[in-house]
């Protein structure tokens, strides 16, 4: 395993696994059994850094979320995990009654909100101090300022280490991050956003955003990067679901540019030559590209994650990178 540090300030920042390992349907679609195998090994081959979120998984019985928190808290107590695994939870996109969704009726990002809902996720993951916290969605109704100043509080009182942002306007992440900087309290540090090798279309209306999908990485997002190194991205769904390489999982609507047959015949030629899988690549080129990013991956078998930690040591050379940055 290979290992990043994220975040600048000496007193939160953490060095994580250039991996992350996505918790999303633990306790809930996948049971504990599996999860927990799935987890060790993670932490055996070097992992470090896991995510989740306090809405995980409300679609799967129709209630508020907090399964896979709940089992997270369940295996650290388990197997006596401290402070030397990173978790990352999200909130502000917890349905507030079963039934309903975050579309509808999310918790948002009011200063309660973030300290209650901070608060549930501490006791369900079993931990003194949330490793970084993300919020998870965009909530309009709250001025910006209530948002800072709600994190800000919860990092001076020692129950929050970093801050992050996912699915939200990059002008939003910059705007939160000014109000942060004159006010000399802490701002986001790590973005959590869609990125794979196949771009997706963000121009098309979303249940979020009537202007485009705010989750994919746009071309705003990534001049934003270039512009502040010291931001970390956080690429979640890099593999597609599946899309890559099951028949049984065709890609979405969104993939469907000029440019997806030759990068798609791209990957599958360099993964010939390098003797690694299309999904090995896609992970390759995301941790050491110009902008390298934390790919965040789901399992539901060990033998998923096997494939995807392979990928750490995949090293593509600079012919291959540049065929793979190249292709459009």
């Amino acid at each position: 395993m290979r290992y990043r540090t994220i975040g600048t300030d000496p007193a939160t920042r953490r060095e994580v696994s250039v991996l992350s390992l996505g918790a999303m349907l633990f306790g809930s679609a996948t049971d504990e059994a599996t999860s927990y195998a799935i987890l060790d090994r993670f932490v055996e081959a070097g992992g470090t850094f896991i995510d989740t979120s306090d809405n995980y998984a409300f679609w799967e019985d129709g209630g508020q979320g907090g399964q896979s928190e709940e089992l997270l808290g369940r295996w650290r107590r388990s197997r006596g995990i401290g402070a030397e695994i990173v978790i990352a939870t999200k909130l502000g996109a917890r349905p507030l009654a079963p039934g309903t969704s975050y579309l509808d009726n999310a918790e948002g990002l009011s200063a309660k909100v973030i300290r209650e809902s901070a608060e549930r996720s501490r006791d369900r993951l079993g931990v003194e101090r949330l490793d970084l916290l993300y919020a998870h969605i965009e909530d309009r109704a709250v001025p910006l300022q209530e948002t800072v100043e709600g994190f800000a509080e919860l990092v001076a009182e020692g129950t929050v280490g970093l801050l992050g942002a996912s699915n939200h306007r990059a002008w939003r992440v910059e705007r939160a991050r000014a109000l942060a900087a004159a006010a000399g309290l802490p701002g986001y540090e790590v973005l959590q956003y869609h990125r794979s090798y196949l771009p997706n279309r963000t121009d098309l209306p979303s249940d979020l955003d009537p202007d485009g999908e705010p989750g994919g990485v746009s071309g705003d997002l990534l001049s934003y990067l270039r512009a502040e190194p010291e931001l970390t991205l956080v690429a979640y769904s890099p593999l597609l679901k599946g899309a890559f390489t099951r028949a049984d999982k065709p890609l979405s609507s969104a993939y469907d540019l000029p440019s997806a047959p030759r990068r798609l015949a791209a990957l599958r030629d360099v993964a010939g030559q390098c003797g690694g899988t299309v999904n090995q690549v896609v992970l390759a080129w995301l941790l050491g590209g110009e902008l390298p990013s934390i790919p965040l991956v789901g399992a539901s078998s060990v033998a998923q994650l096997e494939e995807s930690l392979a990928a750490v040591d995949l090293e593509l050379t600079a012919e291959q990178r540049h065929r793979l940055d190249t292709t459009w």
